[in-house]
């Protein structure tokens, strides 16, 4: 959708598939499927003010200084940081003009090509689960067919089995949808989504309802489909940033995310569901309306750090004017959530920009947040749930507007 893609899209820019293969065709020459004895903990995925993207690895976060720019692997295409997946050494990405998922890695300083696939009719990648280890299911709405589609990718081979997911289609006045979330749960899929009318102007509104249809597993027939009109855009777009977690007592939450950023339905609260362990329906005993309690506004981006505890990043609607500047303008905390007790803390960082960035990373009992600051820099900050600390831990040096996305390698 348009909101929740500005401003930064995740499109390749290839030209040609000719000139796409035979790139291919070059690096796979010179790259090794073998992971890297020596690989690095942590990827670090930044934007710099010109515009062009790089990825750091590095194996500690907690302190220091690094700069992106001079250290770090420029990607290509440009722009791609929207639907880059990470795993074991790996990233993962969709190229939307020549139907290709494609395989990377980063060797000498670059980033490099290792492998792809064929998925015929996707379009923009809505979502992605690992439904295996090795196994990637993503989810895509084909606007121009219709269709909402699947791929189920074999990522060490990249083969993949194409097909359509049976969940029902926009209808009415509705002439497109977002799926925000998959997760799979007792040999069922559970897939969230919600429908749009988009206009000549690339404007849209949202349904006032959030959907999740169930289906088997693997076999991908419905057995039914939830409805709750409390909020609306369960789940956002994972590929940016994380709105779902299956905690430790095997309950799934999900963020239903309204705001004008994401489901453009700002009268609707954000608000968390709960799915419990061993159900396929929503928790009529659980709804955390995030717009009713001390936030008082949307939020975007949901991160399990345990204990019954989540982190939410949410707007200061005071500090931006509209969506055109919602991904520039620093006006984004960030509070702890306490989701048994339904409580908010605020945390004591600088103000945040960028609407959607997979900036919340989990390890050893710390939690690691990167926060783009136009007074304080651009740092991944240290916070430890047991003692309720925050402190600066790495500095990313140089001329960086946005750190995109950290994660484990």
């Amino acid at each position: 959708m348009k909101y929740s893609r500005k401003p930064m899209r995740a499109q390749g820019d290839l030209t040609t598939l000719k000139i796409f293969t035979l790139f291919i065709l070059v690096c796979l020459s010179a790259c090794s499927e073998k992971t890297d004895p020596e690989r690095k903990k942590y990827s670090i995925y930044t934007m710099a003010r010109d515009t062009r993207e790089y990825i750091t690895q590095v194996n500690d976060l907690s302190g220091g200084t690094i700069n992106p720019i001079q250290k770090g692997a420029q990607t290509y295409p440009k722009r791609i940081w929207f639907d880059l997946i990470v795993k074991d050494g790996y990233y993962y990405r969709h190229e939307k003009k020549n139907h290709y998922f494609l395989k990377y890695t980063v060797e000498n300083n670059r980033f490099i090509p290792v492998d792809s696939v064929s998925v015929p009719e996707f379009a923009y990648l809505d979502n992605y689960k690992w439904v295996h280890p090795d196994t990637l299911l993503l989810i895509s709405y084909n606007r121009q067919l219709s269709k909402v589609k699947y791929a189920r990718v074999a990522v060490k081979n990249m083969k993949a089995t194409v097909g359509d997911l049976p969940v029902p289609l926009p209808f009415g006045r509705y002439n497109a949808m977002s799926v925000g979330f998959s997760e799979l749960k007792d040999n069922q899929l559970l897939v969230g989504y919600t429908y749009h009318t988009i206009n000549a102007a690339q404007d849209y509104s949202t349904s006032d309802t959030a959907y999740v249809s169930v289906l088997s597993y693997p076999g991908l027939k419905p057995v039914k489909t939830l409805k709750d009109a409390r909020s609306t855009y369960p789940g956002g777009s994972n590929t940016a940033q994380a709105n779902t977690f299956t905690d430790e007592k095997g309950d799934f939450y999900f963020l239903a995310c309204p705001g004008i950023a994401l489901g453009n339905h700002p009268d609707k609260p954000t608000a968390v569901y709960r799915i419990k362990n061993g159900e396929n329906i929503l928790d009529s005993t659980y709804f955390f309306n995030i717009s009713e309690s001390p936030i008082g506004n949307h939020g975007y981006g949901l991160w399990d750090i345990g204990n019954n505890q989540a982190i939410i990043r949410s707007e200061r609607r005071e500090l931006f004017t509209g969506i055109n500047d919602h991904y520039k303008v620093p006006h984004i905390e960030f509070h702890v959530l306490d989701l048994e007790k339904k409580t908010v803390k605020k945390l004591g960082l600088p103000l945040d920009k960028g609407t959607s960035r997979t900036c919340v990373l989990v390890d050893k009992g710390l939690v690691y947040i990167s926060l783009n600051s136009d007074s304080e820099g651009n740092y991944i900050w240290i916070y430890n749930p047991k003692n309720e600390s925050l402190k600066k831990g790495l500095k990313l040096e140089g001329e960086i507007d946005y750190i995109l996305r950290i994660e484990k390698l």
